[in-house]
């Protein structure tokens, strides 16, 4: 079904790591099947704005399992007074596993947004990190970037489908953006939630869209 993008849409492609596919440190459910369909969005050029985020965490990171005695891979704590899944050891600055991945031309992002940088604070959105020791969820910066080009409208792909896909959709509406995720074009961490996430996003008034509809 078509689906027409306005010029003040932008895209915001989430995550898309070696670290995260097949064969990496976290790999999400068939996450390299979505690389040659984000590639060949990319080349179309149907948006005028193309924001990529990077994972991009310090060793020892607050996050990975690694660092706290006792505990495993995919096990919840409370950090800074949150749930915090504690992940493997996944996108460390400077690895290969963290760098964008090569099989996609990159050259149409007019944006590389790091993030999960502060080693004691985790962070899943592409607009605000998650909860830290002040208690607050501090902003990235990416809102107003955005808004300073007139973009009023994201469409959103990447990894994982389930974390930090579905956190960057959610806070571009609580910023004030309008939303669409681009199904075709997201993994999550494991399959069995789409049903559960599906209704999540109609629910935050999110749209769903398929890759192959969009035209300029």
């Amino acid at each position: 079904m078509p689906h027409t993008i306005h010029e003040h849409a932008a895209l915001i492609v989430v995550d898309v790591q070696p670290d995260f596919m097949p064969g990496g440190t976290l790999a999400c459910h068939e996450g390299d099947a979505i690389v040659p369909g984000i590639d060949q969005l990319l080349r179309r050029r149907l948006f005028r704005h193309v924001v990529a985020t990077q994972d991009w965490h310090p060793r020892g990171h607050a996050s990975f399992a690694s660092g706290h005695a006792g505990t495993a891979p995919f096990q919840q704590i409370e950090l800074h007074g949150h749930p915090q899944t504690l992940w493997p050891d996944h996108c460390v600055q400077g690895t290969p596993g963290a760098a964008l991945h090569p099989a996609i031309d990159w050259t149409a992002a007019d944006l590389i947004l790091r993030k999960g940088s502060d080693p004691q604070v985790d962070s899943y959105s592409a607009f605000r990190e998650n909860h830290g020791p002040q208690g607050t969820r501090p902003v990235t910066g990416l809102a107003g970037w955005l808004r300073e080009r007139g973009v009023d409208e994201v469409y959103v792909c990447g990894l994982a489908r389930d974390v930090c896909v579905l956190w960057t959709a959610q806070d571009a509406v609580a910023s004030g953006f309008r939303a669409q995720l681009l199904w075709d074009l997201t993994r999550p961490v494991t399959p069995g939630g789409d049903e559960a996430l599906r209704a999540n996003l109609s629910e935050a008034g999110i749209g769903t869209v398929e890759s192959a509809g969009l035209q300029a």
